[in-house]
């Protein structure tokens, strides 16, 4: 990527030129006991929220034994076509001469690109914000260099905690509202002063403007539940977070597997940063200390017979491949623009295309192809017949740049440490939400949790299952987008051997098969052993094969799995052992979830991951997770950055709130001084009563207001004032009587009359209120 073009204005504008910015076992796995194996094989019911790239950490192992065929480079990744439209503000003809501020603010700029912020306009959410009293124009512009100025600082150093005063010291005075506005920005929706470092923890443990806000019952402690609630209390609101598991994470789960000496944590969900550049959980590593495993992508394949892959036919039907989409991806464009709304499966575009091309016609042709399609199912957790030819990949253009990466020890570190200190409830299972004008009731385990807002960030898989009942009903709007959108299934066999058997120098290992249905099935092994602190190989279970994989015995799934590593390795005279633990995913069994991870199937769109997002009952229920992220689904930062953004929502509603609740107390608080204004100088008192006339008549069937008077050691104030609807004659008939108890049981016995605060007069009441204003108005020095 180029660095984009200098903004129109000189940034010596904004800039000052000193500027120098810069795991423990689960109780939701099921032992399975073997009687064939000696090792222990689990069934474990869990699943992935983040599509593993088919890429593998750096294996240290120094077992120099090669699996055989020559190493290639693949990139296993779900992009194989981008419709990226040019940039204009990029340019390839850079001026060969360029002012160090001018670079610096480039490179300001690309780091704001990374995070998903456009070149040279505003988000949605900054226009929102009203971050600028314009759109378009020289503010703007100034604007963006600033966002950019003070986004790049913190990221040059996200240990400390940025604050606004740190953020003004290199951008001249005059645009100390641009500062304003782009600091709160950036604060109130996680872009900034995020994450773990003792800095940033200590000063979210209180409210960073010190106001205390609504209370949050959040549905679900998965990565966006979690990044939603510590977001939420460093904001000032209450939150309490439910949890079905005996454990947090969901989607993301970290299994500690041990025998014969060995020990390894393996990621059975999701394991894999997709993409380092601006992605938040890179920035969590970095401040927790973790280092950051590169994904190589030498990728070598073996036949059923456990011979390698001839490299030139694998070579050329990769090409092919690629070809293929990119015929489906010019068919889709002319379909679109021809035919509105017109979509098809991408499998049977493929093969309409392969067949019309004669593509991979003879028996090992046809397995690569195959292989490649399994590679596209896994990263999309769907079969080929289910995704949307016109809609598959309309993330690309969001897709965080970098390489892909492991943490050492697994995601589950990070899991532990967002969870620290948060009131998590475990073992409770959400059946109801509840939510109207008063708030929201969500019920749990026999238990009622009452909140103003409610978050819910359970898997699409839930939804669609109708686990919970929303009372009212969601919006059919967001039913049908929940019915449209695909959520698929990607298991694995996560696999400790006593050593590593499979040599050093490679990641990655791919396996083909005879049987196109299940294609699938073990297509695809990666090495852990550089990361996970043992020898251990995980198998990959994808498309179709990943469902039947669900109806067979963890037993006899680690018996193919043995079969098809002993094929390929036993002929080079390399043994492979059983392995002294093995695990078996159930993602599709687990109740929590119901699959693995988000797809756009067909009919659907990117729209759809939009209206998941939508709040209900008038900013009274919420919701994130990876299915409610349009640019960044199926991953765990999308999942991430989806609990920000909801708090950011959260916050704002809050806010609206808030306002309409001051200005009611306002208005409540006028029309008090206002009553009492008038009743100084009342036409009629008796007793504790008073009662006022309408001026504009002198009919003894005409309005009058009274007003009663209590008095008591009890009461907050020195005296309660309520007030009532009746007649002129009705008020004589009143002062004529003797003694207040003898009026008060008249009003309320002869006259029908209910005494209310000046809150809860009639309309009929407030009319003569405002006549009896303009009789007798009252000075503004009286108001005090």
């Amino acid at each position: 990527m180029e660095p984009p073009q200098d903004t129109s204005e000189n940034p010596n504008d904004v800039l000052s030129d000193d500027d120098s910015s810069p795991e423990n076992t689960n109780p939701d796995d099921q032992e399975i006991p073997s009687t064939t194996l000696d090792p222990p094989i689990s069934d474990t019911q869990d699943e992935s929220s983040d599509p593993v790239p088919d890429e593998q950490p750096q294996n240290t192992n120094s077992n120099p034994t090669e699996p055989g065929p020559p190493a290639r480079k693949r990139r296993r990744r779900k992009r194989f076509f981008t419709e990226l439209i040019a940039n204009p503000s990029f340019s390839k003809n850079r001026r060969p001469r360029i002012s160090g501020l001018a670079r610096e603010m480039d490179t300001e700029a690309l780091i704001a690109i990374s995070v998903g912020f456009p070149v040279d306009s505003l988000t949605e959410e900054e226009i929102e914000a009203n971050v600028v009293s314009r759109i378009g124009g020289q503010e703007q512009a100034n604007y963006i260099v600033v966002r950019n100025h003070i986004l790049a600082r913190w990221r040059s150093n996200v240990s400390v905690w940025l604050t606004r005063e740190h953020a003004l010291e290199s951008i001249r005075a005059e645009h100390k509202n641009l500062v304003n506005a782009a600091y709160n920005f950036l604060l109130e929706h996680g872009y900034i002063n995020f994450g773990l470092a003792p800095a940033v923890k200590e000063a979210k443990l209180k409210s960073f403007d010190g106001v205390e806000r609504a209370n949050v019952v959040i549905v679900g402690a998965g990565l966006s539940g979690l990044v939603a609630a510590r977001q939420l209390v460093s904001m000032g609101f209450k939150v309490v977070i439910l949890e079905g598991r005996t454990r947090p994470g969901g989607r993301v789960k970290t299994r500690k597997m041990k025998g014969d000496g060995v020990v390894a944590a393996a990621d059975l969900g999701g394991s894999v940063l997709t993409g380092i550049n601006g992605n938040p959980l890179g920035v969590l590593a970095r401040q927790m200390g973790l280092p950051l495993h590169k994904v190589r992508d030498i990728c070598p394949l073996y036949l059923p017979d456990g011979k390698a892959v001839d490299a030139d036919v694998d070579s050329r039907i990769e090409v092919s491949f690629n070809k293929l989409l990119d015929r489906v991806c010019k068919l889709r464009h002319s379909m679109i623009e021809e035919v509105k709304s017109v979509d098809v499966p991408l499998g049977t575009a493929l093969e309409a295309f392969r067949s019309v091309y004669k593509v991979a016609e003879d028996s090992q042709e046809s397995m690569l192809l195959n292989w490649h399609l399994a590679n596209l199912e896994y990263a999309n957790a769907s079969l080929m017949a289910n995704l949307s030819m016109a809609y598959w990949d309309q993330d690309d253009p969001y897709e965080m740049g970098g390489d892909h990466c492991f943490i050492p020890g697994g995601n589950e570190r990070f899991v532990r440490a967002l969870a620290e200190d948060l009131p998590i409830f475990y073992g409770r299972t959400v059946q109801s939400i509840r939510y109207g004008i008063d708030g929201v009731r969500v019920y749990a385990g026999g238990q009622e949790f009452c909140g103003d807002m409610a978050l819910c960030t359970v898997p699409l898989g839930v939804l669609k299952k109708g686990s919970i009942e929303f009372v009212p009903e969601l919006p059919q709007r967001k039913k049908d987008a929940i019915q449209r959108l695909g959520f698929g299934l990607l298991n694995k066999v996560a696999m400790l051997f006593s050593y590593n058997f499979w040599g050093g120098e490679i990641d990655t290992f791919g396996h083909l098969t005879e049987d196109p249905s299940m294609r699938g099935e073990f297509f695809l092994f990666y090495s852990y052993s550089s990361v996970s602190g043992g020898p251990l190989l995980v198998a990959l279970v994808a498309g179709d094969a990943a469902i039947k994989f669900e109806l067979m015995s963890p037993v006899e799934s680690v018996k193919r799995v043995l079969n098809i590593l002993r094929g390929i390795f036993h002929p080079k005279g390399i043994v492979v052992p059983d392995p002294v633990q093995a695990v078996c995913t159930r993602w599709g069994k687990d109740r929590f979830t119901y699959g693995s991870y988000s797809h756009v199937a067909i009919g659907s769109s990117g729209d759809d991951y939009d209206i998941l997002a939508e709040s209900v009952g008038d900013g009274r229920v919420f919701f994130a997770g990876e299915a409610t992220n349009k640019q960044y689904p199926a991953t765990m930062h999308g999942a991430f950055l989806s609990g920000m953004r909801e708090a950011a929502n959260m916050l704002r509603v809050a806010r609206r709130r808030s306002l309409v609740l001051s200005d009611k107390v306002n208005n409540d608080l006028e029309k008090c001084d206002t009553l009492d204004k008038l009743f100084e100088n009342p036409d009629l008192t008796f007793g504790s009563f008073s009662a006022l006339f309408d001026p504009h008549s002198n009919d003894v069937g005409s309005h009058a207001l009274i007003r009663v008077k209590f008095h008591g050691d009890k009461l907050t104030s020195s005296h309660l004032c309520l007030y009532g609807l009746i007649t002129k004659k009705q008020a004589i008939q009143l002062s004529e009587m003797n003694g207040d108890g003898n009026r008060m049981n008249s009003l309320y016995r002869d006259f029908g009359v209910k005494l209310v605060g000046g809150k809860g007069l009639s309309n009929v009441a407030e009319l003569l209120i405002s006549r009896i204003k303009a009789a007798k108005p009252i000075n503004a020095s009286d108001k005090g």
